[in-house]
Formats: C-alpha cells, structure tokens, sequence
C-alpha cells in the first residue's frame, strides 16, 4: 500500500497546519483565507518539489478529545479537495486530538491517501486526557465506507504524551501492534512538535516492524541523511516554517535546499 500511494522510495511529506477552523477559540471570523493560505502552500511545496502533503488542524487549541464537531470535518473536507486538486500529489490528513473516524471520513471524501492515527494500538494518557485504542472502530468505518484504499499511518508512544501506563511495552512491542491490528505504517517522534526522534528507537523499530516506519518530528537538513538512512519516510512540519516554528510562514527556500539534498541523497 507505502509502495502504491507514494511513487518514490522514501518520500518527504510536507504538512500544512490549516489555519484555525470554525467554532475554535483562534477562529479569525472568515472562511476564504483558510483555503486560500491553504491552497498557496500546497502549490509552494509542489513548486519546490515534496513528494506528498499532510493537513492537520494545528491551530484548533484547545483541542477536543477523540471527535471534532461537524463544522471541522465539512472544513477539512474542502481543505483536503483544495490542496489535492492545487498539488496533484499523494495528500493525507490528521485531526487532533485522536479524531480518527473524522480524518477517514476526510480522507474519503477529499480523495485524498491516507490518514495520520492517535491511539490506534494501546492506551496513552494526552494533552487531552486519555486516548484510547481506535483500531477496531476505525479499521470497520474504512471497510463501511468502502476506504480500503486510503493507508493508515499511526503514530507510536507519541509526542506530547504520557507512556506510563504502558512503560512495561517498548516500542518496538507497540509497533508490532499496530501491525498486528492492521495498520500500514508507523511514525516514530520526539516529545513534542519539532523535537528529534530517538535514531536508536528508530532502528529498533525498523529491525522489528514488517510495515513501514516513518519519522513524524525533528527532521532538518542537518539530520535528513541519517534518518533517511534508517526510516521509510519522512514527515517534515516545523522546520519548513520561517526560524523552524510551526505557528509560522512556509520558508520556501528551506524546502528548495531540503528537497535538492534529498535528490542528491536518493541518488
């Protein structure tokens, strides 16, 4: 499924952080700019030469738990149609916190290629409170709504989470979990938004995990080569942001360079 959504070996996924959406404390009062900002970033990376997109509901906080209102998945729906149709390229989705039945429903309806999953195997207690596995409910809804085309990739003891409640269970068990519940992909993180990924966690997992590993925080030019080395895929947020903050502005030239070092590196 890796190998069919993304046409190149170990792609670069760029992710927009959607501006904040309706009925959210950070709500600016108008829909059109949402889209629009939306819209030019895709074409940015595009133009700069990512190989996929991710859209995420960053700028909702505080977040809800486990399920967003109808008026976030009609927003994220026409977000996703507009930055697939603007990019032309393999477009996925995350809503936060954990709203995984939103995210498939997005993703199904914006035709877009896979989903990015909070708490699909084993519990973990979040910002938010306690997430809960979704596999089970998630994976029925894809077959339902005939969705077995779009991937789920999930992420494991993830950022901006507390991991005690199963510190008995290293990540390379977590990883297996998810395999074995189904899902396509796993991704490794830091902390929290922008902090690296643990390399030897990465290579534990790699050496354990029949389904693909991707690395979803702290990526930079400095680092790529080795995570490239070790990961299936990367996702790239922060850093493409002007002083590598997500709140900020694309930094096209930063993803220009980015890009040009991972071509030299593919070949």
């Amino acid at each position: 499924m890796f190998s069919e959504i993304f046409k190149v070996k170990k792609p670069i996924i760029g992710m927009i952080h959607v501006r904040a959406l309706p009925g959210t404390p950070k709500f600016a009062g108008e829909i059109n700019p949402i889209i629009d900002q939306a819209i030019q970033e895709a074409l940015a990376y595009k133009k700069a030469g990512i190989d996929s997109i991710a859209i995420e509901n960053m700028h909702d906080t505080p977040y809800l738990k486990g399920e967003v209102g109808p008026e976030i998945t009609a927003m994220m729906s026409i977000v996703g149609c507009e930055v697939k149709r603007a990019s032309n390229l393999p477009c996925g989705i995350q809503i936060l916190a954990g709203a995984n039945i939103e995210a498939m429903a997005v993703a199904q309806a914006s035709q877009l290629d896979f989903i990015r999953a909070e708490g699909f195997a084993f519990a973990h207690v979040a910002d938010e409170g306690l997430i809960e596995s979704s596999a089970g409910r998630l994976l029925r809804y894809r077959k339902q709504m005939g969705a077995d085309n779009i991937a789920v990739f999930s992420d494991i003891k993830k950022k901006h989470s507390s991991h005690a409640i199963t510190s008995d269970i290293d990540i390379a068990e977590t990883a297996k979990a998810v395999e074995f519940f189904g899902g396509d992909g796993v991704i490794i993180t830091g902390m929290a938004t922008g902090t690296t990924a643990d390399i030897d966690e990465l290579t534990v997992v790699k050496q354990h995990s029949k389904i693909p590993v991707l690395v979803g925080s702290g990526v930079t030019i400095d680092n790529v080569e080795l995570y490239l080395k070790h990961a299936d895929g990367l996702i790239v947020g922060s850093y493409f942001k002007k002083d590598g903050y997500w709140e900020n502005k694309l930094d096209y030239d930063k993803i220009s360079q980015f890009m040009t070092k991972v071509g030299h590196l593919r070949t």
